[in-house]
C-alpha cells in the first residue's frame, strides 16, 4: 500500500508541495505576504478525468473571503502621519520623502476601507464561480438545490453575493438562498475557549515566539535608509513596529488597486525573515502547532458535522446542487488540517522548522477555497466518489486509501471524518 500510495502521488496533477524554500520566496517575494497572498489563479492547472461512468452532482465549498484592504485604517494612516511629520521635520532621506509620496496615494483608495472587501476580491470570487461552473455544468441545473451562506462579517457577505450572482449570470434559472447571522456564523466560525485561552495565555506559545521575533525581526538597516535622523523616531514608534507596518503594506498592495510597490524597501532576507515569523504566529493559532497540541482541530469539527450531514441529504434525496460557505483564513486553516488535506495539517515543535512543514500562503490565500466534488454513476445514486480541491487544485487526503487517485469512495471518506469527529 506505501508503494501504491507513492505512485499515486507521484501523478497526481497540482498536489502541494509542504517545504517551502528561501530562494523560492526570494524569487516571489509577494508570497512572503502569508494569508495576504492574491488568490493564485495563475496557478490553476487541468484537472484529472473522473473514472468512466462518474459524472459531477454536487459540490461542498468553503470559501475565504477575496482580497480585501488592511484590516484597520490606522494600518495605514499611522505610517502616514509618521511619514509626513518626518518630511516636515526635515528627517527624511531621499527614499524616506519617496515612499511618504506613495503613502499619500495609497490614501486616495485605502482611506475608510479598513477591513473591506476590495474590487479585486470581487473579481476573485466571480473567477471562481465561473470556472466552478464551467467544470462542473451538471451540477448547475434549474432543479439544484443550492444554498449559501456566510459569516456576519460584511467582507465575507459581498463574497458571498459575488459568487453567488456569477452563477446566476450563468445561469439564471438557479435558486441560492443567502444567509448570514449567528445560526451559520455557530459552525462557520467557531472557536473553543481552550482555543481562545491558549492563544491568549501569557505563558503558552508567546515566549518562544518573542525570541524567535528577536533573532528575525532586524529594523536597523530599513530605519537608515529612510530616516536621515533616526533620533526622531524616539516616543513616536518602535523600530520593529514601524518595519512589521511597512511589511504590511507592502503585502496589502497586491489585493488593492493603486499600481506600485514597497517591497523594493526590504531585502530578500528581511522579507523572508518577516515571513517566517507571521507563518508561525498563524501556525501555532489555527494549525496543528505540536506547541497547541492539536486543539485547533476542535474548532472546526462543527463545521465538518455541517459538511458531512449536508452532503449525505443531497445524497439521499438522489438531487444534485452545491451548498456554497464563505469565512475566514481562521476557518480554512482548521478545516484544511481536520479533513487531512496534504501538507495542511503537518505537525512540528521548532519555530525554525515551521516553514519546511507548512506555509499560511498555501493553505489560506485570499478566496482561498475547499472544495469536495461529488460523483455518482449515471445510472444511479449509490457508489459515490469524491474529490478534494484546495484553491481548485487537485489534492490528497493520505489517511484515506484510494486506487483511483484523486478520487476517493465517499464511504471510506465519511467512515474517516467521522472518526474525526
Amino acid at each position: 500500500m506505501r508503494a501504491l500510495y507513492f505512485i499515486l502521488l507521484c501523478f497526481v496533477p497540482g498536489r502541494t508541495a509542504a517545504q517551502t524554500s528561501k530562494e523560492a520566496l526570494f524569487q516571489h517575494p509577494e508570497k512572503t505576504a502569508g494569508v495576504y497572498v492574491a488568490y493564485p489563479e495563475k496557478e490553476i492547472i487541468p484537472q484529472t478525468p473522473a473514472p468512466p461512468g462518474y459524472s459531477p452532482f454536487y459540490i461542498s465549498h468553503l470559501g475565504r473571503h477575496g482580497s480585501r484592504y488592511l484590516i484597520s485604517d490606522s494600518e495605514y494612516k499611522d505610517m502616514i502621519d509618521l511619514f509626513e511629520a518626518a518630511r516636515k521635520g526635515h528627517a527624511l532621506t531621499p527614499l524616506g520623502n519617496d515612499v511618504g509620496k506613495r503613502l499619500q496615494q495609497l490614501w486616495k483608495e485605502v482611506e475608510f476601507r479598513g477591513g473591506d472587501l476590495s474590487p479585486q476580491g470581487v473579481r476573485e470570487q466571480r473567477g471562481i464561480a465561473e470556472r466552478m461552473y464551467r467544470n462542473y455544468a451538471g451540477v448547475f441545473t434549474g432543479e439544484s438545490r443550492m444554498s449559501a451562506c456566510a459569516t456576519t462579517i460584511v467582507r465575507c457577505v459581498l463574497s458571498m453575493d459575488a459568487f453567488c450572482e456569477r452563477l446566476k449570470e450563468l445561469n439564471p434559472a438557479l435558486t441560492i438562498p443567502r444567509n448570514a447571522g449567528l445560526k451559520w456564523q455557530r459552525y462557520l466560525n467557531h472557536h473553543t475557549e481552550k482555543a481562545i485561552a491558549f492563544r491568549s495565555a501569557a505563558n503558552t506559545w508567546r515566549p518562544g515566539y518573542q525570541q524567535f521575533e528577536k533573532e528575525h525581526v532586524h529594523p536597523n538597516r530599513l530605519l537608515r535608509s529612510l530616516f536621515a535622523d533616526t533620533g526622531f523616531l524616539r516616543g513616536k514608534t518602535d523600530p520593529a513596529t514601524l518595519m512589521w507596518s511597512l511589511f504590511a503594506i507592502a503585502g496589502g498592495m497586491q489585493n488593492i488597486e493603486t499600481p506600485g510597490s514597497f517591497y523594493d524597501l526590504f531585502t530578500p532576507q528581511e522579507l523572508f525573515d518577516l515571513w517566517q515569523c507571521k507563518n508561525y504566529k498563524t501556525y501555532v493559532n489555527d494549525a496543528n502547532a505540536a506547541i497547541n497540541g492539536g486543539i485547533m482541530m476542535e474548532n472546526t469539527r462543527p463545521l465538518l458535522k455541517d459538511i458531512l450531514d449536508s452532503a449525505d441529504a443531497v445524497i439521499r434525496s438522489g438531487g444534485r446542487g452545491a451548498d456554497l460557505r464563505f469565512a475566514h483564513d481562521g476557518n480554512i486553516i482548521p478545516l484544511a488540517m481536520l479533513l487531512h488535506l496534504e501538507d495542511c495539517y503537518n505537525s512540528v515543535a521548532a519555530p525554525a522548522d515551521v516553514y519546511k512543514a507548512w506555509s499560511d500562503f498555501k493553505v489560506a490565500p485570499m478566496a482561498g477555497n475547499i472544495q469536495i466534488v461529488f460523483y455518482r454513476r449515471n445510472t444511479g445514486t449509490s457508489d459515490i466518489l469524491v474529490k478534494f480541491l484546495l484553491h481548485e487544485k487537485e489534492v490528497l487526503v493520505p489517511p484515506v486509501s484510494t486506487k483511483t487517485a484523486p478520487y476517493y469512495r465517499w464511504e471510506d471518506v465519511k467512515s474517516f471524518y467521522k472518526k474525526q469527529l
